[in-house]
């Protein structure tokens, strides 16, 4: 084989791999629509029977899941007192660039055993980076070279400044903005910043912060962020942040308001501890907003796990009968089945075609049939070492997976 031959082999084999890493683009938590719906992976007609480890990273404690942009990873954790962050190269796992900040944190108890966060997942558009510590520090990172770009914080405006069990608010960005909300307890406000100098464009009300990330949707034709605060489920409009409508679902004692909401056709499915799950439609009619609950479902209701659509079908995790997946039907809010009990703590889900991805507390990711009428995996990978709190993102070959302290590359064999 001349060397010239062999030279277009090589630059052909790296073409194709440059291709299939800019494929993968998961920019924020829940992919670039924040619903879960992964579109560039084929789903295989036979999953393989294992996966092997291409290789692991320590990048330390925390739950933000990784993200991948433009060929690189970037991930956000926390190790010697430090929140660190982090991109590296999809292929070898090793770190391009590593950033490290001081951050005063110690999660409170039973929360020990999942590590004192960060629990914000990081955010990237057009070449920056935005990350939010657990304490409610909004830092933009410039995505090549890892150079801080501003920084921002309300820590001399509010005497809280995180809820209870640190913030899991992941930043939005929309335009020339990027949304967060500071604050702590039953006070705070909403923050639209502009990406490139940090400067204040618009705040909303005086809500206390929860444990929910928002969505951003177009709804009667206006687009907006949909938040679950402290108080309510709201609808912001993303370009002056007028609030729009509000419906009363307050976070009280043990009630956290955590579940990401999901839009599905014009309605919004939102579900929270011993609150089972309701159908919401904001309605403009005449001018105003008003709106309407199409239903209610108490017998199944979210807890801090984040639930997908898949068809017409919602996919979730109840905290009922010590954690029982569920699938339920998005127009009449039946549950077409529940899953074992004791299923665990927390699951993240994903939808791909005609299946679901569900990523488990305990290290094991399973793949579900989506019209199943039955909780039957097809298969289940163990895929780390230490348990799973973060969300997996799909590869064209495998999974990006992080632990309690790794961040672990398989491909299917």
């Amino acid at each position: 084989m001349s060397t010239l031959f062999r030279l277009f082999l090589t630059l052909a084999a790296l073409c194709q791999l440059a291709n299939l890493q800019a494929e993968v683009y998961w920019p924020e938590w829940l992919g670039p629509n924040r619903d879960g719906r992964v579109t560039y992976f084929d789903t295989p007609e036979k999953w393989p029977n294992s996966v092997s480890r291409d290789w692991s990273l320590t990048i330390g404690e925390g739950s933000a899941m990784p993200i991948i942009a433009n060929g690189r990873i970037f991930a956000h954790s926390r190790q010697n007192g430090e929140e660190v962050v982090w991109a590296v190269d999809p292929e070898s796992g090793k770190a391009i660039w590593r950033k490290t900040y001081p951050v005063n944190y110690r999660i409170q108890s039973p929360g020990e055993r999942h590590g004192s966060g960060p629990l914000s997942n990081p955010t990237y558009a057009d070449g920056r980076l935005f990350t939010f510590s657990v304490t409610g520090i909004l830092s933009a990172w410039d995505a090549p070279s890892g150079d801080l770009l501003w920084r921002r914080d309300y820590a001399d405006r509010f005497r809280e400044t995180h809820p209870d069990w640190g913030h899991s608010f992941s930043p939005i960005v929309d335009g020339d903005q990027v949304i967060v909300h500071f604050g702590g307890g039953d006070s705070g406000v909403l923050v639209a910043l502009n990406v490139v100098t940090g400067e204040v464009a618009w705040t909303e009300g005086a809500d206390g912060p929860s444990h929910a990330s928002p969505i951003l949707v177009t709804l009667e034709g206006i687009r907006q962020i949909v938040e679950w605060n402290y108080e309510s489920v709201v609808g912001i409009e993303s370009g002056t942040g007028k609030r729009l409508w509000d419906y009363s679902l307050p976070h009280r004692g043990s009630n956290q308001n955590s579940p990401t909401p999901v839009h599905h056709k014009g309605r919004l499915l939102i579900g929270g501890e011993n609150r089972g799950i309701r159908s919401l439609e904001p309605k403009l009619e005449d001018g105003e907003w008003r709106v309407i609950e199409n239903w209610h479902r108490r017998d199944v209701s979210l807890n801090i796990a984040s639930a997908v659509v898949n068809g017409n079908s919602l996919f979730g995790k109840s905290h009922f009968r010590q954690g029982q997946f569920f699938r339920l039907d998005t127009e009449t809010g039946e549950v077409i089945w529940r899953g074992p009990s004791r299923m665990g703590e927390y699951a993240t889900f994903l939808s791909i075609d005609d299946q679901v991805v569900i990523l488990k507390d305990d290290a094991t990711l399973e793949i579900i049939e989506a019209d199943s009428d039955a909780y039957e995996p097809i298969i289940s990978y163990e895929i780390a070492e230490s348990p799973t709190w973060a969300a997996p993102v799909l590869l064209a070959d495998g999974f990006l997976i992080k632990d309690r302290t790794k961040l672990f590359r398989w491909r299917f064999e």
